[in-house]
């Protein structure tokens, strides 16, 4: 079982001045406590409600920050959970993953979503399609970094997108590409891209245990309806925990064993308290070298 560590807070003590020195802290001690992978989210307002914080509250952009991680790391793969599709043109958006892919050493993770936070694109003055839209923007970008990666060069058509002679000069060092992970549980179009599209699915656990077997097996049906083979598509989760709060080591490794018994290989933690960096070591100790056999 792999683990990984989203940061989806920049609320420190300390203040804005705080941010930089503490993401070092945190990027660096987690990579050496073996976590696989780093994770940030795609957002401008801070999520209302997300541990107690205020839309008002701290928030980076995600691709300057996982530029910082590049420097910071040589081993843990970095990526967005998950880029909203609506904040960025595809065409630029796959030269800044391709970036990121080779100051990374080709470390670097598509993630992509439909995007869902209303109130943060139209407070940005970001325009905010329709959900059916967005999803077609999806499938365009998709279709995009697949066309794209395939060769140097590429002219493509979409439904709301064109780029009639994009590059791909330098290219990603990950081989054959980064991987395209796409998130969210959606049994129509979300699970149906990522059988088509993706090298890995997100599912958050707060729609709980049911709903993400349902997830899977519906996933497990679209690649048999399309040919493709699910054993091939990474099965990553999101779930939050609070070693300061309720959570404990034992709780935490049932919970990444129940996992690993529904098919996830990828586990990927929230942690509120991570800037006391002591959950990062607790991990290091008592949950990564028990769970690295699942």
């Amino acid at each position: 079982m792999k683990i990984g560590l989203q940061i989806p807070s920049f609320k420190y003590p300390g203040g804005t001045a705080a941010i930089r020195p503490k993401l070092k802290e945190i990027v660096t001690t987690a990579e050496e406590a073996g976590f696989y992978s780093l994770w940030v989210m795609d957002h401008y307002y801070q999520i209302k409600g997300l541990f107690g914080e205020a839309y008002t509250d701290p928030m980076l952009e995600a691709y300057t920050t996982l530029g910082y991680f590049a420097g910071l790391t040589e081993k843990a793969y970095l990526g967005v959970l998950v880029t909203g599709v609506i904040y960025r043109h595809p065409s630029v958006l796959m030269k800044m993953v391709n970036t990121l892919d080779i100051l990374s050493g080709g470390r670097a993770y598509l993630g992509i979503g439909a995007a869902w936070y209303e109130d943060e694109a139209r407070g940005h003055g970001i325009p905010y399609p329709s959900t059916s839209e967005r999803f077609e923007q999806l499938e365009d970008n998709l279709k995009l970094a697949k066309a794209l990666w395939a060769g140097d060069e590429t002219a493509f058509d979409g439904k709301h997108f064109s780029a009639p002679a994009i590059t791909n000069n330098p290219r990603p060092l990950s081989s054959p590409h980064p991987r395209i992970m796409i998130g969210g549980t959606g049994p129509n179009k979300t699970l149906r891209m990522v059988a088509q599209y993706a090298d890995a699915c997100n599912i958050g656990d707060w729609v709980g245990a049911e709903n993400m077997q349902k997830a899977l097996d519906t996933l497990k049906r679209h690649c048999e309806s399309t040919g493709r083979d699910y054993a091939t598509i990474e099965k990553t989760s999101l779930s939050t925990v609070h070693l300061s709060g309720d959570d404990t080591v034992d709780s935490i490794t049932r919970h990444i064993k129940e996992l690993s018994g529904m098919g996830f290989t990828h586990v990927i933690f929230n942690m509120p308290d991570v800037y006391k960096i002591s959950p990062l070591e607790t991990f290091a100790r008592e949950i990564i070298p028990v769970v690295a056999g699942l």
